[in-house]
């Protein structure tokens, strides 16, 4: 099931501020927390607003997410991110629930009798990050769809340490800020209530071990830059901003998790000819003053080829054809858009003698019959 939007979860407008934000939270979870909500969904429905104050209480997080969905936040950050910068206890510091270590319990699914133990979180599997890849396409080539190769940045382990970011020949130390933990507690206690917050380690990352002679070749990250040939598809119809997924082919998960997504962008590049608005094409053609008065048949070109373009007698400058069916096929293989086609009537710059003449007899003419 697809996740549903953040602001929708809070229901927040979209321009909220991070106190309306964090008023719309607190209130939901005075809601919907499980030590006052007993339904069944209680516990699901608290999961999902601190996911969602989570990430929009976060300025670098809720940009994210404005510009990407959720695909720029499971990408980008797991779950231990999304809920280490938000201050538990301020928030639910006059509900009575306890301080972060209830909560965490909550979250993490570690309830009463289970103490949620920080080492399992740390040694969980994290998915891989999502990659993007900007791609420029000609107009021919999102109408008619391409096959094609493309090489692709991501990240492996390094065949020197095996991932580990160790030198060859040497060990990693046990930090000595947590103790090889790699986590730091903090107690604090107001009155009858005792606040406990778990954290991890900045110095080692939660690792507990500190690398002291790295890689030379990774230099420590334990990861190396590469590039990798992947196939894209692309589907006739595609536009500006199209999102193509090619689901695996991004960076590689940790501890056994699954890799992210690789996500194709699609930027089509502007055509001499025709103007693209939604399915449709529009380009100008040219015409005589003859072919405008007396009418003509005269070829236009269209995105495949050229098409016949019947002008009735009478024309004006800047009339609109519409030719059916010769625009962009609909991306969901739904139909095609039409081509329009404008006219422009021509004024001659330079006329030979003849044509002055002509001309002089078409005045003289206009004025014992005017149009």
């Amino acid at each position: 099931m697809a996740k549903r939007d953040y602001y929708e979860i809070l229901g927040v407008p979209r321009n909220a501020t991070k106190e309306q934000i964090k008023n719309a939270y607190r209130k939901l979870a005075m809601k919907y927390h499980p030590d006052r909500n007993k339904s069944p969904d209680a516990e699901e429905k608290f999961k999902e607003i601190s996911e969602a104050y989570g990430v929009l209480s976060d300025d670098e997080k809720r940009r994210q997410y404005d510009m990407f969905g959720h695909a720029g936040i499971s990408g980008r950050y797991t779950q231990e991110d999304i809920f280490r910068t938000i201050d538990f206890d301020s928030i639910f510091r006059d509900f009575g629930f306890g301080g972060f270590d209830s909560i965490f319990d909550v979250l993490f699914g570690r309830r009463r009798g289970r103490r949620a133990r920080w080492e399992d979180w740390e040694s969980r599997p994290i998915p891989g990050d999502d990659l993007r890849f900007d791609m420029e396409i000609t107009l021919e080539q999102a109408v008619k769809g391409l096959k094609t190769e493309i090489s692709v940045p991501h990240s492996k382990d390094c065949d020197v340490c095996k991932g580990t970011g160790v030198k060859p020949g040497t060990q990693p130390t046990n930090c000595p800020q947590c103790g090889g933990t790699g986590q730091l507690q903090y107690v604090r206690e107001s009155g009858t209530t005792r606040f406990v917050q778990i954290t991890t380690c900045p110095r080692c990352g939660g690792r507990g071990q500190i690398i002291e002679h790295p890689c030379p070749k990774c230099k420590g990250t334990g990861t190396v830059q590469v590039k990798r040939k992947i196939a894209v598809d692309i589907p006739p119809g595609v536009d500006t901003g199209t999102r193509l997924r090619i689901r695996g082919e991004g960076e590689p998960g940790k501890r056994g998790g699954p890799p992210g997504d690789l996500y194709v962008v699609i930027h089509v590049k502007p055509h001499p000819v025709f103007e693209r608005e939604g399915n449709d094409l529009y380009t100008e053609v040219p015409i005589t003053f003859s072919q405008a008065a007396l009418g003509a048949k005269i070829e236009v070109p269209t995105i495949d080829s050229k098409a016949e373009l019947k002008i009735p007698p009478g024309t004006q400058s800047h009339t609109l054809f519409r030719l059916k069916g010769k625009g962009v096929p609909d991306i969901s293989g739904r139909g095609r858009g039409d081509e329009y086609v404008r006219v422009i009537v021509k004024t001659p710059k330079k006329l030979t003698p003849r044509q002055r003449e002509l001309f002089k007899q078409l005045a003289e003419e206009e004025k014992k019959n005017p149009p």
